[in-house]
């Protein structure tokens, strides 16, 4: 399948690269390359990796020591953040990594091979136990960020702003658990924004995102809208049965 065409051509350009280095150094052992998240949505920002999923029979170290030069080049270029795992090891990691797992069905396109996550079935017990675990882990993180780089502006918006993946992946799981409501991952984080009073919390932290630099707000205010938020979502995952 094609690189998607609302992509912009940098990103196209190197994932087409990207992708035919993957085909020459794994062969037959190439299954799937599977973009999720904002690339799959065709809403990268300034601050966004390109997250994509090498699929393979076997994960060979010669071979994945040979896409080294390529993925570096793709990492510079692009952001790009691979996965790269064995089709065998799919329902592990699904069940080990629910709420990652979870976006992914919900947001992928594969750009080669076969659509190995649509089928893609997920306890509900994984779910809650993940769900509570990677919000009290982006809730600690980012604390220990705010302590760390509060004298530095431009890395503090940045780690807010990093924040939003796993906070809109979060709210998606949150609501499917609660109200067994399946929407998107923006919309979802908009929805638990609005119930929780952070409403000026995320819209600063969009803004840290969107624009990949300083909010207006200041970056104190966009660290500490990310933490009210992780607060909030860790309250309501363990008011969950």
């Amino acid at each position: 399948m094609p690189v998607p065409e609302g992509l912009p051509e940098p990103v196209r350009a190197a994932l087409a690269g990207f992708s035919a280095a993957a085909e020459r150094c794994f062969g037959v052992d190439l299954v799937a390359l599977t973009l999720f998240g904002s690339a799959a949505e065709g809403r990268l920002r300034p601050t966004s990796d390109v997250n994509l999923i090498v699929v393979l029979t076997r994960c060979d170290a010669a071979r994945l020591a040979a896409i080294g030069d390529a993925y570096r080049l793709a990492q510079t270029a692009i952001r790009l953040s691979a996965m790269f795992i064995a089709e065998s090891e799919i329902a592990a990691a699904s069940e080990a990594f629910a709420v990652k797992f979870s976006d992914i069905a919900a947001r992928h396109t594969t750009i080669y091979g076969r659509d190995v996550f649509a089928a893609i079935e997920l306890s509900r017990e994984a779910r809650l136990n993940r769900l509570r675990q990677v919000v009290l882990n982006l809730m600690l993180r980012l604390r220990e960020r705010y302590a760390a780089q509060a004298g530095f502006p431009e890395r503090l918006a940045y780690a807010a702003a990093d924040a939003v993946g796993p906070l809109r992946a979060s709210a998606a799981t949150l609501l499917l658990l609660r109200d067994g409501s399946e929407i998107p991952p923006r919309e979802a984080l908009q929805r638990i924004a609005a119930e929780t009073g952070c409403d000026m919390a995320l819209a600063t932290i969009r803004e840290a995102r969107d624009t990949g630099a300083e909010p207006e707000a200041g970056a104190p205010a966009a660290a500490e809208a990310a933490i009210a938020l992780a607060e909030a979502m860790h309250v309501a995952a363990s008011r969950l049965a």
